[in-house]
């Protein structure tokens, strides 16, 4: 498990439209809340995405960048942005690698089955690249205001 004062893992992954995006894109010019979430168009996660990019023009006043993850493609991401009209970058973790480096691909268990999957989880990165919170099994609803207020606790 991420603990806040750690560096942050770097990361090198697609974004919507396949263009590559790097913590390192980030570094000295913006802070990153960096979230994960299970499946794009599921009830928690549209409630997660909407609730940010309603606070788009206030992250962006605190010098920070939302970047969401899940496991889904390019593809989905693209569906998803365009049916909420959302306004942030949706990395495509196709292959996990950037799951397990956050330690966010875990066991879950729901009605007694479990199985694999993405723990809803939230990393704000500063712009020296080291995590200022590393939130782990987070509730959607109200989540983005208290990213926020940590985001501008920073500046």
């Amino acid at each position: 498990m991420l603990q806040a004062n750690q560096i942050a893992p770097a990361f090198s992954t697609p974004n919507q439209d396949n263009k590559v995006i790097q913590l390192s894109d980030y570094l000295d010019t913006k802070n990153v809340v960096l979230y994960f979430y299970p499946k794009d168009d599921t009830p928690g996660c549209t409630i997660e995405a909407n609730d940010f990019t309603k606070l788009a023009a206030e992250f962006a006043e605190a010098d920070t960048v939302v970047l969401g993850v899940s496991k889904d493609s390019c593809e989905s991401h693209v569906a998803f942005i365009n049916k909420f009209g959302l306004k942030m970058d949706l990395l495509a973790d196709t292959d996990g690698s950037l799951c397990a480096a956050y330690d966010v691909w875990r066991e879950k268990e729901k009605n007694g089955i479990k199985k694999m999957g993405i723990v809803r989880s939230t990393f704000i990165i500063n712009k020296a690249g080291t995590l200022e919170a590393a939130l782990y099994a987070v509730s959607p609803a109200g989540h983005a205001q208290a990213m926020l207020e940590q985001v501008q606790a920073l500046n």
